[in-house]
This record gives structure tokens, C-alpha cells and sequence, in this order.
């Protein structure tokens, strides 16, 4: 019997590489539904490659003439709703930001498995999303390159037998910029990464360290470790993808080419390990580097560790203040280098209950927290 799978967010870089996978395990594979946000093309040819499957157009409306017709839910509710409608029995979660996490939830109430590529799930909301998930009795299998490896380290260590998670870092276009330098790089510097293709927002994030940030922070909520527990090393090759510590001091790693649809294949497939050829090496002309992060240089990757060792709302006052941040740098509204000082500002002047037990509360500290970044933008000199 083929696996029932939807993808969210079908349209942008961790949905095109999960199609790659359908289309090649077409035996196996059987796509249900597929969302997007705003590219309405992009899913009506979907549509017409893949008929039996459902779509969302998340940004539209249904009265709307330009989209009357065009797929099958619209809407942020409608999101939601084709989730439920779809029976996926494994969901790729591929939106960006914090959109992505009512669409997580929605996903484990329907009881399908969560492949998860949306980092700021976890981020944001960690103990609902794993308490929600334990009660349901569904998976949460990680998707990010560097969870997904570490994931796999502890299938086979054993989490008793790990005292160390090492996530690795490109260290992204600017690693070796100077502090000079990097007040001077534009937009266009930020998004060219060296190693992956990715969304604008995820690559001005590796640029400034705040991805890395985000996944140390996922790592704490994913594996339970506490933060001093989980370390970074730049890494530019990306072929380490993490590594794991052992209590008698031995370091095991997981290496593989740099391919999403590496860990999208093995997350599709899980608890099988299937055949494939995204992630085979090159072992004869191998090159390994590894160097010490630089807390100065890139204060992102220190704001985090601070939001981690704050209490639980602060991990989604860093998040939401660093997607307005990036949103305005893209725009060109601040400086580079402004980006951590506004995401300072909204931990710095962020207010209310620390403990929160429910969504709304959550979304409450997003909420307060971009009108805190806003008003920074707004009101600097």
C-alpha cells in the first residue's frame, strides 16, 4: 500500500525537492494534498500533474475572480481544513516562519506523521506541539539537515548514550567578513549562500548566524538537551551535517552530500532506511574543515542561547523579531548589522507571563513581539 503524503509550502524550496522524491517514488509515494501561499501557477500545474490530489492557495480567496477555481481550499482556514480533508499518513511541513506552525498542529490533530522542515514549530512552541503529538500517538521526524542527522545519531546511540549535540554551520557568505565589512553588504551579498539553495528568508538567516540561532533553540525543544549541552561548529563543507558526543568522549558524525532531499527521503520513509542516491560521497578527494564560531562578529547565534536560557516565551520573541528584522533588511528599510539590534531590543523589552499552555498564548508573544521590532524600525534615529 503507498504512503498517503502532503506537502505544505509545495511550492518553495523544500516542497520542490520533496517532489523530486514523489515523482521518483511513484510506487511507493502517493501525494494527497499540496499547498502554497501565493504562487497560484505553480499549484494549478500541480494540479494537472498530480489530479487526485487536493490544493490550497493559503493568500487567496475563493470570491476572489482571479482565483475562483483554482484549487481546492483557500485561505488560512482552508489550509487548515484540506489538512484535516487530505487522510496524509506523513506531512511535509515546508512554509516558512512562523506561519508554519498552526499548519504543524493541524497536521497532529489529523493524526498524520509531521516531517518537519518548519523550524519555528519547535521554536515557538515546543511542549505543545510535542505534548499534542505524544496524545495523538503521531511522529515528529525532522527534516532540517542538521536535526534530521542528529535524529538519526540518536536512532542509532541510543539519547541515554549522548552528553553532546554539535550542530554544524557553513558559516554562510559572510564568514569571512570583517566587522567593517559586514556593515556595507546589501540584500543581494546576504542571499548568496555558498553551499544551498534556499528561500530568502532562511538564507539572509544564514548569513547572520540567526538560523543557526533557530535550529540551537529546535535542538533544545526536538532532543531535550538543555543549552549548554548543544554546541556550534563552523563547518563550510556541509557535509557534516551534525555530530554527537558520547559519554566516553567519542564523537560520531553524519556526513552526505548537501541535498535536501536527503532527509526528506528518509523522513518519508522512516523507520526505513531506504535506497538512495541523494547523499552518496566522494570519500577520495575529501576535505573537512572546522572552526570556531565568532559570538562577536555574528551576535544572532549568542541572542539565541540567551532567548533559550531566558524561559519559554523568549525562543518566539527571537523568532518574531528577526522575521521583522529580515523582512526590512530585504526591504531595504535597515542595515545588516541592524537586524541583532533590534531582535536585542524585543528580548530586552518584551513583557508578560513567561509560562504559556495553549496557542493563543503563543501567538500573543508573536504578536507583542513584531509590534516591538516594528516600532524599533519605526521610531530609530
Amino acid at each position: 500500500m503507498k504512503k498517503k503524503v502532503a506537502v505544505l509550502g509545495a511550492t518553495g524550496s523544500i516542497g520542490k525537492s520533496t517532489l523530486d522524491i514523489l515523482r521518483s517514488e511513484k510506487d511507493c509515494l502517493e501525494p494527497v494534498l499540496f499547498s502554497s501561499h501565493t504562487n497560484c501557477d505553480e499549484l494549478q500545474k500541480l494540479k494537472k500533474e498530480f489530479p487526485a490530489a487536493l490544493t490550497a492557495l493559503s493568500s487567496a480567496k475563493e470570491s476572489d475572480r482571479a482565483f475562483n477555481g483554482t484549487a481546492d481550499f483557500f485561505e488560512h482556514a482552508g489550509l487548515l481544513e484540506a489538512i484535516h480533508a487530505a487522510g496524509a499518513d506523513i506531512t511535509v511541513n515546508g512554509i516558512a516562519g512562523a506561519a508554519g506552525l498552526e499548519p504543524s498542529l493541524a497536521v497532529i490533530n489529523s493524526g498524520s506523521d509531521l516531517a518537519l522542515a518548519n523550524k519555528e514549530t519547535i521554536v515557538m512552541a515546543a511542549h505543545i506541539v510535542k505534548d499534542l503529538a505524544n496524545r495523538k500517538g503521531v511522529n515528529i521526524i525532522p527534516v532540517d539537515s542538521e536535526h534530521a542527522a542528529v535524529f538519526k545519531l540518536f536512532e542509532s546511540h541510543g539519547a541515554g548514550n549522548i552528553n553532546e549535540i554539535i550542530l554544524t554551520a557553513s558559516g554562510g557568505p559572510f564568514r569571512n567578513h570583517t566587522q567593517e565589512q559586514l556593515r556595507d553588504v546589501k540584500p543581494e551579498d546576504a542571499l548568496a549562500h555558498p553551499t544551498w539553495s534556499m528561500g530568502p528568508k532562511i538564507t539572509v538567516d544564514s548569513a547572520s548566524m540567526a538560523n543557526k540561532g533557530l535550529e540551537v533553540i529546535e535542538a533544545a525543544g526536538l532532543f531535550g538537551f538543555s543549552a549548554e549541552k548543544i554546541k556550534v561548529t563552523i563547518h563550510p563543507q556541509s557535509i557534516v551535517h551534525s555530530l554527537v558526543r558520547l559519554n566516553n568522549g567519542a564523537v560520531y558524525a553524519q556526513m552526505s552530500k548537501p541535498d535536501m532531499r536527503l532527509p526528506i527521503h528518509d523522513a518519508l520513509f522512516w523507520p526505513e532506511t531506504k535506497k538512495s542516491s541523494h547523499g552518496n560521497l566522494d570519500l577520495d578527494s575529501l576535505v573537512l574543515n572546522f572552526e570556531k564560531c565568532d559570538f562577536d562578529r555574528f551576535p544572532m547565534l549568542a541572542l539565541a542561547y540567551e532567548a533559550l536560557g531566558s524561559g519559554s516565551k523568549f525562543p518566539a520573541v527571537y523568532n518574531a523579531a528577526n522575521e521583522v528584522a529580515v523582512e526590512a533588511f530585504l526591504d531595504g528599510k535597515i542595515a545588516f548589522l541592524e537586524i541583532p539590534r533590534i531582535v536585542r531590543y524585543a528580548l530586552s523589552n518584551y513583557a508578560g507571563e513567561d509560562d504559556f499552555n495553549d496557542i493563543e498564548a503563543v501567538l500573543a508573544v508573536d504578536s507583542e513581539s513584531r509590534k516591538l521590532a516594528a516600532a524599533y524600525i519605526e521610531n530609530r534615529s
